[in-house]
């Protein structure tokens, strides 16, 4: 198969400057605020954006070290498949964050819940539809009952 290329069309800023002490989740960073700086050849993207109050963040964990196939998650203290966590370290490193979307000025996108470090280039952005994009589930794996924890959980550091 061939390679895959993508570039970055933005840059992530957060108060988040190195991965220990970032939270690991959006509903961790509740209310912590940031922005996203579109590049100008793409600022015309964001027209539209404005009516929606959340999207979708899609970036490039560009910290994370060699991926390996098993980790220890952050709410775990077992050994678990990295497919069966949302550990950064991945063969593609690639990250997903829904952020409240607070204002779309000149290419520049106020948000809430960021948790995601300063300086992380953005692949892409994408509305978020409740309609399309809440689905009601079974079941949540491992983590179940851990979902709580989630508001408290910070990156300690070992995955990237």
């Amino acid at each position: 198969m061939d390679p895959i290329n993508y570039r970055p069309i933005g840059i992530i800023h957060s108060p988040f400057k190195t991965p220990a002490g970032t939270p690991i989740q959006p509903t961790g960073a509740r209310d912590v605020e940031g922005h996203v700086e579109v590049f100008s050849e793409y600022a015309a993207g964001l027209d539209d954006l404005d009516g929606f109050s959340h999207i979708f963040l899609i970036y490039h964990f560009h910290l994370s070290k060699k991926f390996t196939l098993k980790v220890t998650p952050f709410l775990d203290n077992r050994e678990r498949g990295l497919f069966a966590t949302r550990a950064p370290s991945r063969p593609n490193p690639i990250g997903l964050s829904v952020v409240r979307l607070v204002d779309t000025t000149d290419g520049i996108l106020k948000v809430l819940d960021v948790d995601v470090i300063d300086g992380t280039p953005l692949l892409d952005v994408k509305p978020y539809v409740p309609e399309f994009d809440v689905r009601k589930v079974d079941h949540t794996g491992w983590i179940g009952q851990r979902t709580k924890k989630i508001e408290t959980a910070v990156d300690d550091g070992r995955f990237s």
